[in-house]
């Protein structure tokens, strides 16, 4: 386990924040020296403190705690997340034998020095019933390996002696804190606290201290499960069940399929290419070791207390593997049902039944695939089943694996402070919604990128031209909280289509709107033009389009949730414009493909519209065609861009418009919409 700890960054931290004192500084600086190492704490878990002296609005010197804050990670931490709570009042608390849950988060907050700060951590009053300067928390893998241990108080006897204390499970809250300093107090000398089946407490007069002391209990923990023979797994078969690509191209859509059936809502997949989720995944240990429970009870919001198991037969037939996946799904959900229904009935509960799906899903000859309603969502329940995978195997090295009890579990699950941890804002509209645009590197497509990400849809972008493309996606990511993967690919080769396609399964597992905008305005007389230009034009204004059109609509129909196609029309479909030729006539069959694509899969709820826009300032429109078409017309250039029936320029954000809201439309197939500031001779109608 590294220690971390930096005199001169340590130093530098606290030049960087002179608005905030000194004491916090430093708690901001070794937080994130914690948030940072994934072996200490994943997404929003563990909480640090630090007790300081502030002075109020009257100028009197008042005792506060600093605790992390609800919705700050310890990694990216900031004074803001550390609110301030009037210590001595905090206390005082412990002197009352029961304080209910809703009690104490409303004495932690009419405490807060600024009452606009984030709710102080759910652990908020084991921090201020330590003396201690400085406390840190952290699940630590290393530390989950001992505390889940059937053994766990005589093992972490045996590994610290007197140097830690041990506090028996008690759920987070008013009892923990009290339960905690109780065992401080029956020994002063210990340097932190082990909570069974929880994670790990240090303290000290310093944050240095306090540090080091976490980092130290975390080593001796590490060298004494490296001091235990590796077991190794049982694979299931002898070789390995198959190529991975197939095993999600097979399993991902009917999984996003089979989910929003369920729910109305879309879902993602995500795979972790992970060797040891493999193993394990396809081990005959993984039957038991993967059901028994959680490593740390904070994980059961994000993971559920249990994952899928599935060891699919029927890749090549889809029918059969759907048919595979939704029984084991069933058999899941009743089984979640009747693990809510006996806790709810044991404990009195009036509790609501959450959603029953999986969030976990390991699969036999793949590895480890995490399903939820966005990619943070998905990424977030890998991360932490990654480490439960090695927590889950040391367990085994050393002894057992045994953490919380379902009952116990239950109660951390349907806890009202820990289901807050995951927020109550309300979706985005195109929150689980797979998006692929084409030329999404400039123009049209990248302002279209631009509105669904803003909107929460998850993009996978295409472009030929690879410099603009990374340039926009890096740009794009930053400013949207949204996943977004991207390939430089020529849509003309059908063979990096196709290849393109898996790779968005790969990421996402499967596809919800297609938006097919890349184009080239080839020129010519067409008399005279010759074959092969024109061949070219088609290639990438008509067979392109048909080829993702294609491939879209058969994933559509492994999902089974309807999907949607919008073409980039021109209004050169309806109204040639001279020397166009060899635009035009693709255009003109790219409506037809529209219309038939609506057709044909109508019925399947596959709807096909084209949105068809006219002079916008995008990268067609060179400055020598520019000055060519608005010469002819007797116009400036930007007179030529309102040279339309309302006399004002539609800029791509307008167009990008034009598809979100089609995208959305859903009594609306077979249509052109037209978005040109009107102009009558190139009306569909």
């Amino acid at each position: 386990m590294q220690n971390r700890w930096n005199e001169s960054q340590a130093k530098a931290t606290i030049n960087q924040y002179k608005n905030a004192s000194e004491d916090v500084a430093l708690r901001v600086y070794t937080s994130r020296l914690i948030g940072i190492d994934p072996k200490l704490v994943l997404h929003g878990g563990g909480n640090t403190s630090v007790k300081s002296i502030t002075k109020n609005a009257l100028g009197e010197k008042i005792n506060v705690l600093y605790v992390k804050g609800s919705g700050w990670d310890l990694d990216t931490l900031e004074p803001p997340g550390l609110p301030g709570v009037k210590l001595d009042t905090l206390i005082k608390l412990r002197n009352l034998n029961f304080l209910s849950d809703e009690d104490m988060v409303n004495e932690q907050r009419i405490n807060l020095l600024d009452a606009a700060s984030p709710n102080p951590s759910v652990e908020t009053l084991l921090h201020a019933f330590l003396p201690h300067k400085f406390i840190d928390h952290s699940h630590a893998d290393a530390i989950l390996v001992i505390a889940n241990q059937p053994n766990a108080k005589t093992l972490c006897e045996k590994i610290y002696g007197e140097i830690m204390g041990i506090v028996p499970y008690i759920m987070p809250g008013f009892d923990l804190a009290k339960a905690a300093a109780e065992v401080y107090e029956n020994n002063p000398q210990v340097k932190g606290l082990i909570l069974v089946n929880h994670g790990l407490f240090t303290f000290g007069e310093t944050a240095k201290e306090s540090y080091d002391r976490h980092i130290d209990a975390v080593q001796q923990a590490e060298n004494f499960i490296n001091s235990h023979d590796e077991k190794k797994l049982s694979p299931i078969n002898s070789k390995p069940i198959g190529d991975e690509k197939k095993i999600l191209a097979s399993i991902g859509p009917c999984l996003r399929g089979l989910y929003a059936e369920e729910t109305g809502q879309s879902w993602l997949t995500h795979y972790r290419e992970d060797l040891d989720a493999f193993s394990f995944a396809s081990s005959q240990e993984c039957a038991d070791w993967s059901q028994i429970g959680t490593a740390t009870p904070d994980h059961v919001i994000r993971t559920k207390q249990k994952p899928l198991l599935l060891n699919p037969k029927h890749l090549d037939d889809s029918e059969k593997c759907r048919n595979e996946i939704s029984n084991a799904l069933e058999e899941y959900k009743i089984k979640y049902h009747e693990y809510f229904k006996a806790n709810a009935d044991s404990k009195g509960s009036a509790k609501k039944e959450l959603d029953p799906l999986p969030r976990i899903i390991l699969v036999a000859g793949l590895g480890l695939i995490t399903i939820g309603k966005s990619v943070k969502e998905t990424k977030i329940s890998a991360d932490i089943y990654q480490h439960t995978i090695d927590i889950i195997r040391k367990s085994f090295n050393i002894g057992q694996f045994a953490p919380l009890k379902e009952n116990d579990l239950f109660d951390m699950e349907y806890w009202s402070l820990e289901q807050a941890k995951l927020g109550k804002n309300k979706p985005t509209m195109a929150q689980g919604k797979i998006v692929l645009i084409t030329g999404a590197a400039s123009g049209i497509g990248l302002a279209t990128a631009e509105l669904f990400a803003k909107n929460g849809a998850s993009l996978f972008l295409v472009d030929l031209d690879k410099e603009s493309l990374t340039t926009e996606v890096e740009r794009l990511r930053k400013q949207f909280k949204t996943g977004i993967e991207f390939q430089a690919i020529d849509v003309t080769d059908e063979k990096k289509v196709k290849e393109s396609f898996t790779y968005l399964i790969n990421k996402f597992g499967g596809l919800d709107i297609l938006i097919s905008n890349a184009g080239n305005a080839i020129r010519g007389k067409i008399g005279e033009v010759d074959s092969a230009t024109l061949r070219k034009s088609f290639e990438l204004n008509f067979f392109a389009h048909q080829t993702l059109a294609s491939q879209a609509v058969q994933l559509f129909q492994k999902q089974k949730t309807g999907g949607t196609l919008l073409f980039n029309a021109s209004k050169a479909a309806f109204n040639p414009g001279k020397d166009f030729g060899p635009y035009a006539l693709p255009k003109a069959a790219v409506i037809a493909l529209m219309k038939q694509y609506a057709l044909d899969y109508g019925k399947e709820g596959i709807r096909s519209n084209a949105v068809n826009a006219d002079r916008i300032r995008t990268k067609l429109f060179t400055e020598k065609v520019l000055n060519e078409r608005s010469t002819a017309r007797g116009l400036t250039p930007d007179e030529y861009f309102k040279s339309n029936l309302l006399e004002i320029e539609v800029f791509d954000t307008d167009v990008a418009k034009g598809f979100f809201d089609t995208a959305f439309a859903e009594k609306t197939t077979g249509s052109v919409i037209t978005i040109d500031g009107g102009n009558i001779a190139a009306s569909p109608r």
